[in-house]
């Protein structure tokens, strides 16, 4: 009674008296129970003043109810354990619907995961593409530079032979001219001049060969670099192609649970909806691994390639700089040898020259002596 008359008076039902409101909650419950008896015209006057036909009206409407009532107790429990049975297939549907929605928020979550993983993996291959355009242009520089170096190296030596044949030539005139600068001072220094102009040009030539020499060491160590730069590119793309050997395990787990969810949710029209379009969005996705993972391997293999290449042309760079190496060390050996043959040679027609002025002092001393004799025997 209390329930159904705070049913009907709702806000008000502090403003009417208790009694009034319990009355009205009475009348109420027992009009609802006679419309369902069949008495569709029960009122406050059947209550306070009922007359006897209606009295007998009511109390017979109200046994044939329970009789038909006790009768159809199995229809009508039958009829209540359906609908529980209803109610609780419904209320395990409810649930398998949200735990179905919170797998369905979840998978939203990891694909977003995963959309930014690919966004994050693709950012690094066009990263790495580009630290690939950029080796290989170093490469094709240092290329260039390596054939400029031969070219220069080819010039170099031409003009070492030319001037080690000059140089032998010169040796030979100067042993033809030897007695001749006996007899010349002047010419003697000349001559002297002449050499040591040429040692200092020797002396430029191989402090240019030596500073080609440090050019080619740079260019080996810029050799070096690039090849540490291609060997961190190859293990950054192994480190793709594990990530994508991840992905693809995600991606087999995520597959065993869209197919749990799709024996599970059958009557779910949303389910399946969500489900194709995530299998379109999955074939995408596995679509592109697939193109990435062949991508990384294919350029893994291209890097591979020029490292070997790399590796090769560092070789034979290597090669080079130790037999142009030992060929420098012997140029310079040869020209320390001809620089101590020349000091001797200078020393030794130094020497020739004081003593031939020597001798020519003591001849002239004799002449005049002879010529004051001859004056004397003449006088």
């Amino acid at each position: 009674m209390r329930a159904a008359a705070e049913d009907i008076c709702g806000e008000y039902a502090d403003v009417i008296p208790p009694d009034t409101r319990n009355l009205m909650g009475f009348y109420v419950s027992l009009r609802r129970l006679l419309f369902e008896c069949g008495i569709t015209d029960f009122s406050f006057n059947d209550l306070y003043k009922p007359t006897y036909d209606r009295l007998v009206k009511i109390f017979s409407y109200l046994i044939n109810f329970v009789r038909f009532r006790e009768s159809q107790t199995a229809v009508i429990d039958q009829y209540y354990n359906k609908a529980e049975s209803t109610k609780t297939r419904i209320e395990t549907l409810y649930a398998e619907n949200q735990e179905n929605e919170g797998r369905l928020q979840d998978m939203k979550h990891n694909r977003k995961a995963m959309e930014a993983q690919v966004r994050e993996k693709t950012m690094r291959n066009e990263d790495l593409k580009k630290r690939l355009l950029e080796l290989r242009r170093n490469q094709e520089k240092v290329a260039a530079r390596l054939e400029e170096a031969k070219q220069k190296k080819g010039e170099l030596t031409a003009v070492l032979e030319q001037k080690t044949h000059e140089r032998v030539t010169l040796k030979q005139e100067s042993t033809k001219l030897r007695p001749y600068v006996l007899q010349s001072a002047s010419a003697l220094q000349e001559n002297l001049a002449e050499l040591r102009e040429i040692l200092n040009n020797d002396k430029s030539h191989i402090d240019a060969l030596d500073r080609r020499a440090r050019a080619l060491q740079t260019s080996t160590d810029s050799f070096s670099v690039v090849s540490t730069d291609v060997a961190s590119c190859i293990k950054i793309l192994d480190e793709i192609a594990s990530e994508l050997a991840k992905e693809e395990e995600e991606m087999a787990r995520n597959a065993k649970q869209r197919d749990a969810l799709s024996e599970r949710g059958n009557n779910a029209r949303e389910v399946e909806r969500t489900e194709t379009m995530l299998k379109r969005q999955l074939s995408k996705w596995m679509e592109r691994t697939e193109k990435l993972r062949e991508q990384s391997n294919q350029k893994a293999q291209e890097a591979k390639e020029k490292m070997h290449e790399l590796r090769a042309v560092h070789r034979q760079l290597t090669e080079e700089h130790t037999e142009k190496g030992k060929e420098m060390e012997v140029r310079r050996v040869r020209i320390e040898q001809t620089e101590k043959k020349m000091l001797d040679l200078k020393e030794n027609i130094e020497n020739e020259v004081h003593s031939a002025h020597e001798e020519y002092r003591k001849m002239e001393a004799h002449i005049k002596l002879y010529i004051a004799e001859m004056e004397q025997t003449i006088a």
